[in-house]
């Protein structure tokens, strides 16, 4: 596959600089090298006949062209059409896989014409990576370093955990206490996927040679509600959402307020995957986010500098407050009830 060349790197550093001050965000690039040890590496290797051509391109993503948004558009509208058709756990999870495909694949069609890499890496980056950082995926000139046999037994734990809690565990709840059964397989789900699978999917590609950080990044260590949202939670959303949202605006709007949209469209997302399968509790998911980006300002301004709310006690306090005190929003009752509970008795796991 062809490819261009994109913007020059020290503009695209210095937005990237801009965005990780609004929200502490920090990029860890992987050091060291190693030669990679399985046959699935050479299917995705460069072929070296392509050829480069030279031709800019531009890389605020409002400029992708219609085929790149498409999908996304698409796919989430016909997936709503037969929202009454189906059970509301099958709608919630075809749903997000609607908007998680068109996003991914807004993200590929961005990235696809300045970043040199092989068809095989471009569908191994659509179907086989839960990542939004397209650019670093495709790319094989990453310097990839071989995970450890202890990252493997972490995101091997962290797997079995969310086993544990989803199928054992929410099932010993007495059944008249419905909600707390549906809050503890919804967060057996949550370490089932985000923190345990999709480890073991990153180290795995990571094997292979292919620059694929988890998307999960320790968030218990979090010191601050910034570095939970910008360096800990949900890597492959905040990769998104600075390509997304915060390059093309920040300098037209400012980096405040650029860094509240962020948060205004993780909410408006959330809504669409929790309370439309729902049939309730509509806004609160987006009320949650929209709290998660007042409380970031206000622990970045003067006052919250003022009083500690960055380190020590006070910011872990803080931190905690905002992020776990308002969580019944985000996950409410109506979804919990109507759908995580019915999801986990067709799972077989009430």
């Amino acid at each position: 596959m062809g490819t261009i060349s994109g913007p020059p790197d020290h503009l695209k550093q210095s937005a990237r600089t801009e965005y990780a001050d609004s929200l502490n965000f920090q990029y860890r690039l992987p050091t060291g090298t190693f030669r990679c040890r399985l046959k699935a590496a050479e299917a995705l290797s460069i072929d070296p006949s392509t050829q480069v051509d030279s031709t800019p391109v531009q890389s605020a993503s409002l400029a992708v062209s219609w085929p790149g948004w498409l999908p996304l558009f698409l796919l989430p509208a016909g997936v709503i059409l037969v929202r009454d058709c189906v059970p509301a756990g099958l709608f919630m999870w075809a749903l997000s896989f609607a908007i998680f495909f068109g996003l991914k694949w807004l993200t590929w069609w961005q990235a696809r014409d300045h970043v040199l890499h092989s068809m095989a890496r471009s569908l191994a980056y659509l179907a086989a990576w839960p990542g939004m950082d397209a650019e670093s995926f495709l790319d094989s000139r990453q310097i990839v370093p071989l995970p450890t046999l202890r990252d493997w037994l972490w995101a091997s734990a962290k797997t079995a955990f969310g086993i544990l809690l989803f199928w054992v565990l929410a099932r010993r709840v007495p059944e008249q206490q419905a909600l707390g059964r549906g809050w503890i397989g919804l967060f057996g789900l949550i370490f089932l996927l985000h923190f345990g699978s999709f480890h073991l999917i990153a180290l795995f590609w990571q094997t292979c040679g292919v620059m694929a950080l988890p998307i999960m990044s320790k968030p218990i260590l979090s010191r601050n509600l910034s570095e939970f949202w910008g360096k800990r939670w949900n890597l492959g959303f905040r990769q998104l959402a600075y390509d997304l949202i915060f390059r093309p605006l920040h300098k037209r709007i400012g980096v405040g307020t650029a860094s509240l949209l962020v948060f205004l469209a993780s909410g408006l997302i959330h809504d669409l995957v929790i309370s439309l399968p729902a049939r309730g509790g509509y806004g609160l998911p987006t009320g949650y986010f929209v709290v998660q980006g007042l409380g970031v300002a206000l622990e970045r301004s003067r006052f919250g500098k003022r009083v500690g709310l960055q380190k020590g006690l006070a910011g872990w306090l803080f931190l905690f407050a905002v992020t776990a005190a308002p969580a019944f929003w985000l996950f409410h009752p109506a979804f919990v009830l109507r759908v995580i509970v019915p999801f986990m008795s067709a799972a077989h796991a009430l």
